[in-house]
């Protein structure tokens, strides 16, 4: 495992689950039986897309534990020439059949808005994704796929009674609460999910002192460090400006001084 997939993958193994299983019903949760162990065999993660890269790490760790016993991964459903749908893993956990769904969201909390439900708060960065959006198609799209006649007829390879197969959904995330606002109160969901806060872009002028650094989408995953080539405020401004006006919200680390933690940040469009 080289430099760069150790600390993302070091990233991911120390997030936590967005809920914690005695307070959430709507789904299953994947209970892992123990840390994950960071072999040092020379494994090639072959993703470039983040939540296809979160899906291979889940795996690596499923295959650690001896009360697994995999059966396939990324399975596509298809209905004739169209493709209807893709479960991403299936295995036996101490002989019962699981079907697994991976999520992976690095969600802000809405100030623009103002709703009923707590939940709806959470949104991705570029205000095009939801929590209550992710959660409702786990319930009414992903989760359904199993019992669809296609599926049943493609797990018959496999010789698996679709009754006795249980649902489970790994639910990680990564939370950022708006700027000064650490009190926001986080409801429904695991505190220690927070990872850091946002801002908007016209407001950053605040952290001119400060120096940056602009992780690429693979390295959002990674816990802030020191051993990177900082920007100066006007070198990230410049950066950053073009994604701004693009309507997206890059994430950055912010490093104060040598005796402040290292932040991370999304500076936003909105």
């Amino acid at each position: 495992m080289d430099k760069s997939t150790f600390l993302r993958f070091q990233g991911y193994s120390k997030t936590h689950s967005l809920f914690n299983s005695n307070s959430f019903t709507e789904f299953n949760l994947l209970q892992f039986n123990s840390a994950p162990k960071i072999l040092k065999d020379p494994i090639e993660f072959r993703n470039h897309r983040l939540g296809k890269l979160v899906e291979e790490f889940v795996f690596y760790q499923l295959h650690q534990q001896d009360n697994v016993e995999w059966i396939a991964e990324n399975i596509q459903i298809q209905r004739g020439k169209q493709t209807i749908g893709e479960m991403d893993a299936l295995f036996y956990l101490n002989n019962q059949p699981i079907h697994l769904e991976v999520v992976y969201k690095f969600y802000l909390y809405d100030t623009l808005n103002t709703y009923q439900d707590p939940l709806a708060y959470w949104i991705g960065p570029n205000r095009k994704d939801s929590l209550l959006y992710k959660l409702d198609k786990l319930k009414n799209k992903q989760f359904p796929l199993l019992y669809k006649e296609e599926t049943q007829q493609h797990l018959k390879t496999f010789d698996i009674d679709i009754s006795k197969v249980e649902q489970q959904v790994c639910f990680k995330a990564q939370l950022f609460l708006p700027y000064n606002q650490s009190k926001t109160d986080v409801e429904l969901v695991n505190k220690k999910c927070v990872r850091g806060f946002f801002i908007s872009y016209e407001d950053i002028s605040i952290f001119e002192e400060a120096k940056f650094y602009v992780p690429n989408k693979l390295d959002w995953l990674i816990i802030p460090h020191n051993h990177v080539e900082w920007l100066t405020f006007v070198e990230v401004k410049e950066k950053i400006e073009k994604q701004i006006k693009d309507m997206r919200s890059p994430l950055i680390w912010i490093k104060h001084n040598d005796d402040v933690p290292i932040e991370k940040c999304f500076i936003t469009f909105w």
